[in-house]
């Protein structure tokens, strides 16, 4: 006997494993309430016992679920059963699921072409520019994130989702907290620095590398080793590895591989458009890519430092024999005068900063702007600037439900440590609900859609035989659902009328009985001067088939001379 399948909420339905990651494991599923297939995240057993990561499990999954874009898969729900007091289990998310293979099966898979090689990186940069315009930064943007769809859609995962523990051939963390992927973080990331949208176009630079020659352009025997690749070593051109790969592209590979974050490209969108321009233009010329590997890298990092070693080992080999016995006069004289400059910068600023009247700590503080921000970021936002919060719920059709309106003061107000600012949060959109029409008049319905401020649209007339006319019988929208002020309703309503076929030819029983049954009268009516049928037959009709009023009398002549 099957064992029951495990059901999330009463509503998802949790089937086969279908991946695991270091932080979660993720199964197929299906939506019992509105009927489709998803993906479910669940967070490790073990993490879910962790305060810290349950909270940061919850806050980002509602970050990734606010973006909607075709190349990133959507998050359609994220819940903390614990938050309901079912701490026994853990935080899901539930996802769309997606049809396709993974990026970093492809590579695998052998040698891409260039163009779908550009495609993959148009698809992860489109995905980006918009996350990077919602505020939300990847940080771990890499092939085994990337699906491409069975129709070649390229579709970018765990937006959002910062990776809390991994295997250690793949991840670094400095304490506790995680960085990145190795083989594709950015050389902050590597350092433990803050990050930016930077670090994506790193990222995404790394996989455009492997895509272009079927390898990371750093590589070691530990994460640790592959990090101080990252910070300190100058990547190899990709037409030096793959000599098929287009010269073109070596230019836009080695800027979005720059040790500096300011030295690659601003956004993701340059990131395109230099993609672009570099298909159609030509291969620069090897003097051209040395200029730029020396502006992006210096001359050579690897040789500075084997220098710099070379010269910690001669300095500290005792056996070598002195051949100066001093440095020469020029350089003392040079370095008396360069230390006799910094005595007299120091002693200026001393000088300046004793006469400089002292400050006093000021307590002003200016309201930022909070507009679609999220309300419990805004307080945190405020709570940091020392300034108390009241929130105030709004029906928005503009602003997202739990994102702020406006604030009291506005953004920009100068305001002093304390104050209060008034956050006006977004409840969603209003709605009214639809009222019971079936069965009223067409006034009484038109009365009954105003006052609930909706809009009468079409009115269509149907024949019942059961029904007054102008009596509703149906309504385009639900009585009792919500639906936002001023939907229009159409509605159906009966026309008091009633479809009278042509009974010429049959006996008078079975045409009296037709009659009836429309809610018509059957009148017999005997014609003296046609021979009479055995059974009667009825010969012609007073009125002519068609529509005629309920309860409309009809005259059935029939013949009734003896032959």
């Amino acid at each position: 006997m099957s064992a029951e399948p495990r059901v999330l909420a009463g509503r998802y339905r949790v089937d086969e494993l279908i991946g695991h990651g270091g932080m979660a494991k993720v199964y197929r599923g299906y939506d019992l309430t509105l009927g489709r297939e998803v993906a479910i995240k669940i967070l490790d057993a073990e993490l879910a016992r962790d305060t810290a990561f349950r909270t940061r499990f919850r806050l980002e999954a509602q970050a990734a679920s606010r973006m909607s874009h075709p190349s990133i898969v959507r998050v359609f729900d994220a819940t903390d059963p614990s938050s309901a007091g079912h701490s026994d289990e853990p935080p899901y998310i539930v996802m769309e699921l997606i049809r396709g293979t993974l990026l970093k099966d492809i590579i695998a898979a052998g040698p891409v072409s260039v163009d779908d090689a550009v495609r993959y990186v148009d698809g992860i940069l489109e995905a980006l520019d918009y996350s990077h315009r919602a505020g939300v930064v990847h940080r771990d943007i890499k092939p085994g994130n990337v699906m491409v769809t069975d129709k070649g859609q390229v579709k970018v995962m765990d937006f959002g989702i910062a990776r809390a523990v991994s295997d250690s051939s793949s991840t670094v963390a400095e304490t506790t907290q995680i960085i990145g992927t190795a083989a594709y973080f950015s050389p902050e990331q590597a350092k433990g620095e803050p990050v930016d949208a930077r670090a994506d176009l790193y990222s995404t630079g790394v996989v455009l590398y492997e895509l272009l020659t079927g390898r990371q352009p750093f590589r070691g025997e530990s994460p640790v080793a592959v990090a101080y690749q990252h910070v300190s070593e100058t990547p190899v051109p990709p037409t030096e590895v793959n000599d098929e790969a287009p010269g073109a592209l070596d230019p836009v590979v080695l800027r979005a591989l720059a040790k500096d974050p300011y030295q690659r490209f601003p956004d993701a969108a340059s990131f395109r458009a230099a993609l672009d321009a570099a298909v159609t233009g030509s291969a620069p010329s090897r003097k051209q890519l040395g200029e730029l590997t020396s502006e992006l890298y210096g001359a050579s990092p690897r040789q500075a430092q084997e220098t710099a070693r070379s010269l910690r080992q001669l300095s500290s080999d005792t056996t070598m024999t002195r051949t100066q016995s001093g440095p020469p006069v020029a350089w003392i004289w040079a370095g008396v005068a360069l230390l006799a400059v910094l005595l007299a910068s120091i002693l200026f600023w001393v000088i300046t900063i004793s006469n400089a009247p002292a400050e006093t700590p000021s307590t002003s503080r200016t309201v930022p702007d909070l507009v679609n921000v999220s309300s419990q970021r805004a307080q945190d936002d405020l709570s940091d600037l020392d300034l108390t919060t009241k929130l105030v719920l709004e029906s928005s059709s503009d602003i997202a439900e739990g994102n702020v309106i406006r604030t009291d003061p506005e953004a920009g107000t100068a305001v002093t440590e304390g104050d209060l600012i008034t956050l006006y949060v977004s409840s969603g959109k209003k709605t009214v609900v639809v009222p019971t029409l079936e069965g009223l008049s067409l006034e009484d319905a038109k009365q009954a859609l105003g006052a609930a401020g909706l809009q009468l649209g079409t009115v269509i007339q149907r024949n019942d035989k059961t029904l007054l006319a102008d009596t509703v019988m149906e309504a385009s929208e639900k009585a009792g659902d919500e639906v936002a002020p001023g939907t229009i309703v159409n509605l159906v309503v009966a026309s008091g009328r009633v479809t009278l076929m042509d009974v010429s030819g049959w006996t008078l029983d079975a045409a009296s009985s037709q009659l009836e049954q429309l809610g018509l009268v059957p009148n017999p009516v005997e014609l003296s001067d046609c021979p009479a049928t055995d059974p009667a037959t009825v010969a012609s009709m007073s009125a002519a088939p068609g529509d005629v009023p309920i309860g409309s009398t009809i005259d059935l002549r029939y013949c009734t001379a003896a032959e």
